[in-house]
């Protein structure tokens, strides 16, 4: 969820005909916090290498959902869960006659039901972003790829929030499971992006 990020494509041009309608959707709903183009262009070319399996969490009006499909093969499953149910419905029209994409309604954890995936864009509100529910081991594919997006660009070590550790920056940066590294996209944006590495 970035805030003001539908206000971000007002001057993006070349955008995928999906995420032009998917922002079209956003704005005609008065939904400001889609993904914003830096991010976006990250998921699109992540996209291109998930072969078996893409999950999204949070999908707002699918304006990341959309970046996202724009750079899977159609081949590839692409599914996204979102907690409101009119938001899911928008999204969900956004994305018809697109075959290998889903929307559903409900918990972050309805992603469960449908893994290990290739890739996982943990995004939007209540989806475990720190707090070790969202586990890779069970989420992800061996050599699979989480991104966990809106962190503001860490300046310490220790990356600190209102003066004190950040602890979900440092759950994923950390995690035994994974290879992961922090990507600045903007000034103020930035994303973490980490790999599963292979048991044992």
């Amino acid at each position: 969820m970035s805030f003001d990020g539908t206000n971000a494509y007002q001057a993006a041009d070349s955008l995928p005909p999906l995420v032009q309608r998917a922002v079209a959707a956003a704005r005609a709903h008065g939904f400001p916090f889609s993904c914003r183009p830096e991010q976006g262009r990250l998921l699109q070319v992540l996209a291109a290498g998930a072969a078996r399996g893409i999950a999204e969490t949070g999908t707002g009006c699918g304006v990341g959902l959309a970046w996202l499909a724009s750079g899977a093969s159609p081949r590839t499953r692409v599914l996204s869960v979102e907690r409101d149910a009119e938001r899911a419905r928008i999204a969900a029209d956004v994305f018809r006659g697109c075959g290998h994409v889903e929307v559903l309604h409900g918990d972050w954890r309805r992603i469960e039901e449908y893994g290990p995936y290739d890739l996982l864009v943990l995004d939007g509100g209540g989806q475990g972003k720190g707090d070790g529910a969202a586990d890779p081991a069970r989420l992800l594919t061996a050599g699979g790829t989480v991104v966990i997006d809106d962190f503001t660009p860490a300046t310490t070590w220790p990356p600190l929030f209102n003066g004190a550790p950040d602890r979900p920056r440092m759950h994923w940066l950390e995690h035994p499971e994974l290879r992961a590294t922090e990507l600045r996209l903007a000034a103020d944006l930035s994303v973490i992006v980490g790999t599963r590495l292979p048991s044992g």
